[in-house]
C-alpha cells in the first residue's frame, strides 16, 4: 500500500512545474524526481548521481543509500525536516525542490547521513569513501563519526569542516567556512558539542571538546576555545559573550546582528 508523503507530493508538483516552466530542463527533472515514486528513491539516485565515478559508478552508490534510508528510516525523517529548513530559513530557497537538487550543503549533509550509517555498521572503509568524495565534490568536509541531528541547514557550505566526535543538535543553521575542530592531536572526544538551536556565522572556529549552549548565536568570524553558555551571542578572537539573542533558537531566525548586552 503506497503510504501518502504530503512533502513528496509537494516536491512532484515542484519538478512538474519547473518542467513546465523551463522545457530544457525537463530530463534532468524527470530523471531526478518524476522517474520516481517516493523522496528515498529520488535522493537515492541523485544523490549517487554527485558522487559515481568510473571507478565506482552510480549504481552500486544508489543501492547503498537506498539500502541505508530502508534499514533506518529516522534518517528520512531527519531529510524531511531538514528541507523544511531549508524552506523556511533560507530566503533563496522559493521551492522545496531547491535543496534536493541545486544546495551543496543539503546534498552533503544527507550523504553524511549515510556515511554515518555505514560507519556505525563497521562500513568504514566505504564510509571514508563517501567522506572523501563529499569532499571533492562538494568541497565539504564532514567525518562519518559526527552525530548531526535534525532540522538542520548549511547555507553554502563551502569550507565547512565538522570532526569526528562533534554532536550537532537539532533545528541548528550553519554557514559556511565554519569548523567544528580538534585543537590538538590527542584522540578520543575531541570536538565541539553544539546545542539545539544554535546559530553558528560565515567563518567561526569553535575548536575543541566544548559545548556551545542551545539557543547560542556565534558571530562571523569567531574563534570559540571554551564552552559557551545558553542563550548568549558570542564573537570575537577569542569569542567573549558580546550579547543575547532576541528569541529561544537564533538559528530560526538567521538573524547574524550582534545584540546589545
Amino acid at each position: 500500500m503506497k503510504i501518502d508523503d504530503p512533502l513528496w507530493n509537494i516536491i512532484v508538483t515542484d519538478a512538474q512545474e519547473a518542467s513546465a516552466h523551463e522545457p530544457v530542463m525537463a530530463p534532468f527533472f524527470q530523471a531526478a524526481i518524476l522517474n520516481h515514486d517516493s523522496l528515498e528513491a529520488a535522493l537515492s539516485y541523485h544523490l549517487a548521481e554527485q558522487l559515481g565515478d568510473p571507478i565506482v559508478p552510480v549504481e552500486p552508490l544508489s543501492m547503498v543509500i537506498a539500502e541505508a534510508l530502508r534499514a533506518d528510516p529516522s534518517i528520512g525523517r531527519c531529510i524531511r525536516l531538514d528541507i523544511e529548513a531549508y524552506f523556511e530559513r533560507d530566503a533563496a530557497c522559493e521551492r522545496h525542490i531547491t535543496p534536493i537538487l541545486f544546495f551543496k550543503g543539503f546534498q552533503a549533509l544527507q550523504l553524511q547521513r549515510i556515511s554515518h550509517w555505514l560507519w556505525h555498521r563497521d562500513r568504514r572503509v566505504l564510509a571514508l569513501f563517501f567522506q572523501n568524495r563529499i569532499s571533492e565534490t562538494f568541497a565539504i568536509d564532514i567525518h562519518p563519526g559526527a552525530k548531526i541531528g535534525s532540522g538542520i541547514m548549511i547555507d553554502h557550505g563551502t569550507g565547512l569542516v565538522i570532526g569526528e566526535t562533534a554532536i550537532i543538535g537539532n533545528d541548528v543553521s550553519i554557514l559556511h567556512s565554519v569548523t567544528l575542530g580538534g585543537s590538538g592531536c590527542v584522540g578520543g572526544d575531541r570536538h565541539p558539542k553544539i546545542g539545539d538551536g544554535v546559530m553558528i556565522s560565515v567563518g567561526a572556529k569553535i575548536l575543541g571538546n566544548i559545548t556551545i549552549g542551545e539557543g547560542s548565536k556565534v558571530g562571523a568570524g569567531s574563534l570559540v576555545l571554551d564552552d559557551v553558555p545558553a542563550h548568549v551571542t558570542v564573537a570575537g578572537v577569542p569569542a567573549k559573550i558580546v550579547g543575547r539573542p532576541d528569541g529561544d533558537a537564533p538559528a530560526l531566525e538567521m538573524d547574524q546582528c550582534l545584540d546589545a548586552v
